[in-house]
């Protein structure tokens, strides 16, 4: 194998890495600033110019914070668990396609690590894997409270994720490939929310269940189960689950903007190549619009009953992505004949 790819996957993959893992620290801020602004407070204002250090001092106070790991607890997948939640959200977005090609010192440079022809397969099992790290983390604790949250949370991520698998499907169906660069490139003159707004609002409900926030953040449930499954979790161990949950939140983001709103590229401008540099930047503004809306419901929308929160899954979202891929079918079958 040419070792110039060789090292061209590792220098992508250590951007895209760094990129996350950045992200995580400073759509925190991006959070709290804006919750102030929507419930009129000032926010973090303290830390550097207008609180921009503030993710900095976050991660020092974690990581000199004492770690306690509870007697009766298993070791092992207790330290395990949060390494296991947050894996998968750093590398389910290798086959995301950040921009086009580009030229680098005379060389073809593709703006993604990887583009898979089974790319949604790919990011629909990687996002499932983070369930056992929660599991584990409420089992391996030792606390009833810890258990029912572990609990609570696989039961609403298993639900969730058939609808968003089924969410999947209309975009790939229309683009007739599971490739996500193929999906952008098919985007090109119009994109696929306008065929899809069922789906793309199913996508949207579905992904904020995935990443357990409001109004679907049960297992986090206070009142009920003091934090749910990181009950017995401090230090660097409690940040990595919330480095897990933000770090997918800009993950889903990427992949709703990829699958609904064009990606990359901006609908009926075909880009010169010097121009395709371009498209991260478009594709930025795009998830920090989602990460806004996700925002922007957490401040608005009480939590849901946990009872409701499950018949609202399998009694509504589901038979509606389920009807979904049945009309999308039936149309690209009649238009293709």
């Amino acid at each position: 194998m040419d070792a110039a790819l060789i090292w061209e996957w590792i220098i992508k993959s250590a951007i895209v890495l760094l990129i996350m893992t950045g992200g995580f620290a400073y759509t925190t801020f991006y959070e709290r600033r804006l919750l102030a602004r929507i419930q009129t407070r000032i926010g973090p204002n303290r830390a550097g110019p207008w609180g921009i250090l503030q993710p900095v001092a976050d991660g020092v106070k974690l990581i000199f914070k004492e770690e306690l790991i509870p007697a009766q607890a298993d070791k092992v997948l207790f330290v395990l668990a949060p390494v296991i939640t947050v894996i998968p959200a750093l590398v389910i977005t290798a086959v995301m396609p950040w921009g086009g090609v580009v030229n680098i010192f005379g060389r073809q440079v593709p703006l993604y690590i990887a583009d898979v022809n089974v790319g949604v397969l790919y990011i629909m099992a990687i996002a499932s894997i983070s369930v056992y790290g929660i599991v584990l983390a409420g089992w391996s604790s030792n606390n009833k409270y810890a258990m029912l949250g572990g609990l609570r949370s696989s039961a609403q991520m298993i639900s969730y994720e058939l609808a968003l698998g089924l969410a999947f499907v209309g975009p790939v169906l229309i683009a007739g490939s599971m490739s996500l660069v193929d999906i952008v490139e098919k985007q090109r003159d119009i994109w696929f929310v306008v065929y899809q707004p069922v789906g793309f609002i199913i996508f949207l409900i579905a992904t904020l269940a995935e990443v357990n926030r409001a109004p679907f953040d049960m297992p986090e449930a206070e009142q009920e189960l003091t934090a749910g499954y990181h009950t017995e979790y401090s230090g660097m161990k409690f940040a990595l689950f919330f480095m897990a949950e933000y770090i997918k939140m800009i993950a889903v983001s990427a992949f709703a903007a990829t699958l609904f709103l064009g990606g990359y590229r901006l609908p009926f401008i075909e880009y010169p190549d010097w121009l395709e540099w371009i498209g991260p930047f478009v594709l930025l503004a795009k998830i920090i619009v989602l990460l806004g809306g996700m925002i922007w419901v957490r401040a608005t929308l009480p939590r849901f009953r946990y009872d409701r929160l499950m018949a609202f899954g399998w009694k509504i979202m589901f038979p509606l992505a389920l009807a979904n891929v049945l009309v999308t079918a039936v149309i690209v079958v009649i238009l293709s004949a």
